[in-house]
Formats: C-alpha cells, sequence, structure tokens
C-alpha cells in the first residue's frame, strides 16, 4: 500500500478580507506526480507556497509524514522545509551568478559541505538534469528551458523527498516542455522523488501525472486519478476546463 507524504486538512488562506483558500482537504503519497489545476485565481499558488510555510495558513493543517508542520520548532521546521524543493514560476536564479553557483546556493547554507563535498554535487546535479557543459555559463546566457533545468538541480541540492513546482513549463515551447516533462519523469523515477505540480496546461497533466486536484475559487472541486477525473469530471470547473461544459 502507498504510502502517504503529504496531507491537507481545512487548509485556509486569508490575506486581510480576502479569502484564497477555504477548506482545502488533499492526500499525495509517496512517488507519485500529482498536479494541481483550476483556473487563473482560484488559489493554486497559494496552496503551493502553504505547503512548505512559504505563506502560512490561517487555518487548517499540513501533515508532513504524519507530523503537523505548525507543531515543529525552528529547527525542525527548517529541516522539513529542505525536504521540499521549490521550482518558482519564474526561476528566481541569482543574475550575477554562474549556473554552477546558483546549483550550490542551498549547500552553503547547510552544514556538512566543504568546498569539495559542494563540487562534486553540484557537478552530480548538472548531470542529472543535462547542463554539464554550462556550469561556467550565468542566467543571460541561457535559454529558458535552460534556466529552468538549473532551477530544477538547485531544487534537488539538498536531497529533497518532495518537489514543488509551480507552473513549471508555463513559459516554455512545446519541445522545451515535452523534455522538461521527460526530465521531471526521469527525476520521480530514478530518485524516488515525489512531485507536486501546479499548472493550467491539462497536456501536463494527461503526461505525467498519477493524481490531479481541482481547485476553483479556493475551494477542492475534486481530486482522484487523472483518468477517472478527466474521464468523468463531476464539478462544473473541471467540464469547463476540459471543454465539456454543459
Amino acid at each position: 500500500m502507498a504510502e502517504e507524504i503529504l496531507r491537507t486538512e481545512g487548509l485556509c488562506k486569508r490575506f486581510g478580507s480576502l479569502e484564497v483558500l477555504r477548506g482545502v482537504s488533499i492526500s499525495v503519497f509517496r512517488q507519485e506526480i500529482v498536479s494541481v489545476i483550476g483556473p487563473s485565481g482560484s488559489g493554486k499558488s497559494t496552496f503551493l507556497r502553504c505547503l512548505n510555510w512559504l505563506e502560512r495558513p490561517t487555518s487548517g493543517q499540513i501533515m508532513l509524514a504524519g507530523q503537523d508542520i505548525a507543531s515543529l520548532s525552528g529547527a525542525q521546521l527548517r529541516a522539513a522545509r529542505r525536504g521540499m524543493g521549490v521550482v518558482f514560476q519564474g526561476y528566481n536564479l541569482l543574475m550575477q551568478k554562474t549556473v554552477a553557483e546558483n546549483v550550490a546556493f542551498p549547500l552553503r547554507l547547510e552544514k556538512g559541505y566543504d568546498r569539495a563535498a559542494v563540487q562534486a554535487r553540484v557537478a552530480e546535479l548538472l548531470a542529472i538534469v543535462g547542463l554539464e557543459d554550462r556550469a561556467g555559463a550565468y542566467p543571460a546566457q541561457l535559454s529558458g528551458g535552460q534556466k529552468q533545468r538549473v532551477a530544477i538541480a538547485r531544487a534537488l541540492a539538498t536531497q529533497p523527498e518532495m518537489l514543488l513546482c509551480d507552473e513549471p513549463t508555463s513559459a516554455l515551447d512545446p519541445l522545451t516542455t515535452k523534455s522538461m516533462l521527460a526530465l521531471l519523469t526521469d527525476i520521480n523515477k530514478k530518485l524516488g522523488v515525489t512531485i507536486i505540480i501546479i499548472t493550467h496546461e491539462l497536456s501536463v497533466v494527461q503526461a505525467i501525472c498519477s493524481h490531479v486536484a481541482v481547485i476553483s475559487e479556493g475551494r477542492l472541486a475534486e481530486s482522484g486519478a487523472v483518468a477517472d477525473v478527466f474521464g468523468s469530471p463531476r464539478s462544473a470547473v473541471t467540464k469547463l476546463l476540459l471543454g465539456r461544459e454543459e
């Protein structure tokens, strides 16, 4: 039986009087690739930011491997967040640092990595994402797909169990998108990393995801196996996203 790695229960998030998340409850199991989809402004990115406490939920629970994140001490929370690598929509690379220096950045904040260990880990990560020959390049010299690969390598630096990806293919052309999805699938299979993808692209969900959660106006509209949800959508928003509105 698959082991649950993450669960949210009644997750709510307010910004002043604006209620962005309204009681979202989902479960994610180890080594799955799960997508969270929904219309623009539905709360998808806020949901992702709550998962690793970049945004503190207003109410509800986030259980990580059975632990309530809200109950963790500062040191425990930092350790938990290291276990969740984040790939941001805009790459968030340090423009004045090389590819290798960007990937090394999280490791330089960690204890136990001397110069040689950092160099070895960076070389390993660049090989995983296929950028061994671009270690000395700067972000401005890279294509969008290459920048995303650097962002993925950096997110994997601390050997997280989970990768949180916010619209990882939204700025990429179809061919680059295909290679990016192949890379994420490879990381999932070879490294055993659980992946959660925020996206509005149904093709991404159908290509690599096993399960999907549909969010609309801050609420969970439906969730389940991709084949079930897309094959027999129950909610109006899912039907709309699939072009099957009644």
